[in-house]
């Protein structure tokens, strides 16, 4: 049996839970079409998403393609603000199908998911959606989408459109001569992502998706997997048990895993289901190719690696540019809020929750979820909470380099280590990285570990509070005592170095190094495309103005720009007034841009290495 893991993408709309439906439908797993109106999806389980009419969490569902090919169908959320379950569907895929209604055309999100998918080089097919409907122009869409991305109409003469990629076509296709099997080339050139087949139908009324599923059948790779390679696979989910138990979402990309396996510090695996005809069976083994879920992992987290990293295919997105304080309406429901929010962010890491002396503070991509995490709160765990006004969340680079070190057993150190930095700029987009100029077998690799592991801790707030990105650390001193111990063979913790040493220290001379680098605070920028009446053009240009806006190009009641990430809010709100409902906007982001001083701060939640007074106090509760 071969698996094709498909990952069903879309803006919100698009219809792309009723396309799961129809394909479930279509393969003989379900014996009705659920409706989103009706909230009797398969795929949209939960009550907020039944209720609202929109996926919010990743949801995974089994159908028989062909006599020996199964596929694992993932359906991911449409609304922007829950991106970040798209990005972690990505990381397991095998293709997808991106679904473009007939009626909108290509839409914001439709733009970035292509960009996504492009950037990971990921198979896909295109299915043009709700052709059934009233101003549905199915060929404007096409030429919309071929100007994007290598579009194929899967129904035309896809000669010239393979030849573009194929010398040997290019060939025969100047000679006039029909160079015979294209079929085979054209699943090629879909496997390798270089052309994108088209279909176009309804998924309400079901035209078209017997051609889709041909197309899926025929295009699109299944999974190479060993099932007696090593040990692969990627948690790209965290769901909760009636009892509050984890359960684990994984790819399989290798090997085997057994009821019973221990997987480390992970735990041992007592339960596994996969994905069958529509359900979730028992099964004692899942095999490489397949999607499982696992239970006993008590402490399984997504983006975990089982045995051998996979591919990485994370950060395919940017990530929260906002963020917001949780606030309990009781005062006594404190604790229970904090353990809820940090079971959310089991489920969806980059809510990144914040204990900070303001406050419990989470990242959000957009109001919408805020909203469902408001929801979410009161439904399942019985809190009423008031949310802040969201703030946008900013990013500090090193504005040069920075050097600084501290001796064991010299000055006030009051720790048994040596560490010496030194941080430097990076190229932007380039993230953080960690660099060695020390000999590795100079101390224990335990303190390495240690060493590197706080300094991406530590660079999660800088100078002014906000995360230090585009940098390089490089690690240039060390130093250590050997582990001590008595006649009798009791170990001398006030004479041997330990990680914590290292853990405690590292703070302290990291941020004095940056502090000697200083740092540049940057706001997130979008860019935008709005479209409006031409004739209201003039009366948007002062408001555009006011929310810091700059028109880069305008053709008729087209603009183009970049817009703050702080405005992009409040520019939503006024749209439908300033332009009679008619003016629809576009954003994503483009870049970061300097803040004009004085830079924004934000409340720390460390122990702020920045004092060291302040630090010592709350970490060895004294001061030498």
């Amino acid at each position: 049996m071969h698996f094709l893991n498909l990952g069903i993408l879309a803006h919100v709309d698009a219809g792309k839970t009723s396309l799961t439906e129809r394909l479930l439908h279509a393969a003989g797993v379900i014996d009705e079409v659920g409706s989103v109106d009706a909230g009797n999806t398969r795929t949209d389980s939960m009550e907020l998403e039944r209720q609202r009419g929109i996926t919010i969490k990743a949801a995974v569902v089994s159908f028989p393609l062909t006599d020996d090919v199964t596929v694992n169908l993932i359906d991911t959320p449409g609304h922007p603000d829950f991106i970040a379950e798209v990005e972690r569907a990505l990381a397991v895929l095998d293709g997808a199908v991106l679904v473009v209604s007939a009626v909108e055309g290509v839409q914001a999100q439709t733009r970035v998911l292509m960009r996504a998918l492009a950037r990971l080089r990921l198979p896909m097919l295109i299915f043009i959606n709700k052709t059934d409907r009233r101003n549905a122009d199915p060929g404007r869409v096409l030429a919309e989408l071929a100007g994007l991305v290598p579009a194929v109409d899967a129904g035309a003469d896809l000669l010239p459109h393979l030849a573009e990629y194929d010398d040997d076509l290019l060939a025969a296709y100047v000679d006039g001569e029909h160079p015979g099997d294209l079929t085979r080339r054209f699943r090629q050139q879909t496997a390798a992502a270089r052309v994108h087949p088209v279909f176009s139908g309804s998924a309400i009324t079901g035209t078209g998706v017997p051609q889709l599923m041909d197309g899926i059948a025929t295009l699109l790779p299944t999974a190479a997997a060993d099932p007696d390679a090593p040990l692969s696979g990627t948690v790209f989910k965290i769901d909760r048990g009636p009892a509050g138990e984890r359960i684990a979402y994984v790819r399989m990309f290798g090997g085997t895993l057994r009821v019973r396996d221990r997987l480390g510090d992970l735990g041992r695996i007592t339960g596994i289901e996969v994905f069958e005809n529509g359900a979730a069976v028992a099964r004692p083994a899942v095999v490489a190719g397949r999607i499982a879920t696992l239970r006993g992992l008590s402490r399984v987290r997504i983006g975990d690696a089982l045995g051998r990293p996979a591919v990485d295919r994370s950060f395919a997105f940017v990530p929260p540019s906002l963020e917001t304080v949780v606030e309990p309406a009781g005062r006594r429901d404190a604790g229970a809020l904090h353990a809820a929010l940090t079971q959310l962010a089991e489920q969806d890491p980059l809510i990144n929750l914040r204990q900070g002396r303001d406050g419990l503070a989470v990242s959000l991509y957009g109001e919408v979820q805020k909203e469902i995490i408001e929801a979410t709160l009161r439904r399942e765990h019985g809190i009423d909470v008031t949310f802040r006004e969201s703030t946008t969340i900013h990013v500090e680079r090193p504005v040069g380099s920075g050097s600084a070190e501290e001796v064991i057993a010299t000055g006030d150190n009051p720790f048994l280590a040596t560490v010496g930095l030194r941080i430097d700029p990076a190229p932007p987009g380039s993230g953080q990285a960690f660099r060695l100029e020390v000999e590795l077998g100079s101390m224990p690799y335990a303190f390495f570990v240690a060493v590197e592991e706080t300094v991406h801790r530590t660079l999660a707030e800088g100078l002014h509070g906000w995360q230090v990105v585009d940098c390089t650390v490089t690690m240039n001193r060390s130093g250590y005592w050997a582990r001590q111990s008595h006649s009798h063979g009791t170990f001398d913790k006030s004479m041997s170095s330990t990680a914590g040493d290292f853990r405690n220290l590292t703070p302290l001379v990291l941020m004095d190094a940056l502090r000697a680098a200083g740092t540049r605070v940057y706001e997130p920028v979008h860019a935008f495309h709005l479209d409006c009446p031409a004739d209201l053009l003039p009366a948007l240009l002062p408001t555009l103005a006011r929310l810091r806006a700059v028109p880069l190009g305008a053709t008729g009641g087209e603009i183009t720009g970049e817009i703050p990430a702080a405005s992009v809010h409040d520019l939503q709100l006024v749209l439908p007034s300033l332009t009679r409902g008619e003016g629809t906007l576009e954003t994503t982001f483009d870049h970061y841009q300097p803040v004009a001083d004085p830079p924004p701060d934000r409340p720390r939640t460390d122990h702020n290495p920045l004092n060291r007074k302040e630090y010592l106090l709350a970490v060895v509760r004294r001061v030498p």
